[in-house]
């Protein structure tokens, strides 16, 4: 039997529930953008000149998100910062969203700390934790979403809730209409590609059997595609555990492409994420770079994102690499939600 159309197998190798989670994503999109609309004591977004997420891991999606989504409506810059140390120009002018799902990010919270000593005007998306307690201490704007996830399984929450907080901070234009088409699209979605659907009507079950033992190279079109292509591979990273790569359009045609030299891609399996509204220079290299890696020796396919909005482009596009990854670690008879690994550095350094 394949073991993907085992439903109660699949069950049992995923005890934590992360299929579960996947399928609930546009339920915690509605859920995050409600507590983000009402977050109490949010600061004023007059005369804000740059916007700075905060954020490791999972925790730090949201805003690579939120930056490819306003990137053609924002008049401010908006930046994504994995490390404990702000940039210079982050100041009193600038809108810092402190993004752990723990609340106990150390990186996150040395950040959230300097920003406070330079006066910067701070929300705290979080489940709990120090950041939830330090920014109800001082009365800091805080989105304060439900916990018992995997931080990487939250990003509906951390996402939404975000961008709810941005709405009424007054950055960005409403949002409803297009969480609207965003959910109706993820609930279409998580129906196809479930547990309980047979692997052949399911797209993620097959793409993962597709996959198999070649290690996931992802593509994306500059901005909402490379960011869903990024997510692609720390979710193989993480649910698969398996070694990944991502790139984007055009950039990697002036440099990685010249590596999908004769015989070199034998090994690798390709997944080209498309997208209406993709600029027509990428619309126009994007078949010819795919056959290029297939001359190669890679296997190639495309996945294409659904919905009429970039929202739901693109959560339609990381949810089924999501799903994909899933079956894939599970088909490896691993479980999705451990990560050993991090939990030994983690481990390790606090000894050390």
């Amino acid at each position: 039997m394949n073991p993907l159309d085992d439903e109660r197998g699949l069950r049992a190798g995923d005890p934590s529930g992360m299929l579960d989670a996947l399928a609930a994503v546009a339920r915690h999109c509605r859920e995050g953008y409600g507590a983000g609309r009402s977050a109490p004591d949010l600061p004023s977004g007059e005369g804000v000149t740059s916007v700075a997420f905060v954020g490791m891991g999972g925790s730090a999606v949201s805003g690579d998100v939120v930056r490819a989504l306003y990137a053609d409506r924002l008049r401010v810059p908006v930046v994504v910062v994995r490390s404990p140390e702000l940039p210079e120009w982050c100041g009193p002018h600038t809108l810092l969203v402190a993004s752990t799902y723990s609340g106990d990010t150390a990186e996150t919270l040395a950040a959230f700390e300097t920003a406070l000593e330079r006066g910067c005007r701070v929300v705290a998306v979080t489940s709990g934790g120090r950041l939830e307690a330090r920014a109800s201490e001082l009365e800091l704007g805080r989105v304060i979403v439900p916990g018992g996830l995997m931080p990487r399984a939250a990003l509906g929450y951390l996402l939404l809730g975000s961008i709810g907080a941005l709405e009424s901070i007054g950055l960005v234009p409403a949002a409803a209409g297009e969480l609207d088409d965003a959910a109706r699209e993820l609930e279409a979605l998580a129906d196809q590609l479930g547990p309980a659907v047979p692997t052949d009507i399911n797209p993620a079950k097959q793409l993962a059997h597709a996959i198999g033992e070649r290690v996931p190279v992802v593509w994306g079109a500059e901005g909402i595609g490379a960011v869903a292509a990024s997510r692609w591979k720390t979710q193989m990273n993480e649910n698969a555990k398996v070694p990944a790569w991502w790139s984007a359009l055009p950039e990697l045609d002036h440099n990685e492409v010249v590596g999908w030299s004769e015989r070199r891609g034998h090994g690798s399996f390709l997944v080209v994420l498309r997208h209406e509204g993709e600029h027509p220079d990428v619309a126009a290299r994007a078949p010819l770079s795919i056959e290029i890696a297939q001359a190669s020796g890679a296997r190639a396919q495309e996945v294409w994102a659904h919905g009429g909005t970039a929202l739901a482009r693109a959560l339609t596009l990381i949810s089924q690499g999501d799903f994909t990854a899933t079956y894939l670690g599970l088909l490896h008879g691993v479980d999705p939600s451990q990560i050993e690994a991090i939990v030994r550095l983690k481990r390790e350094l606090a000894q050390a």
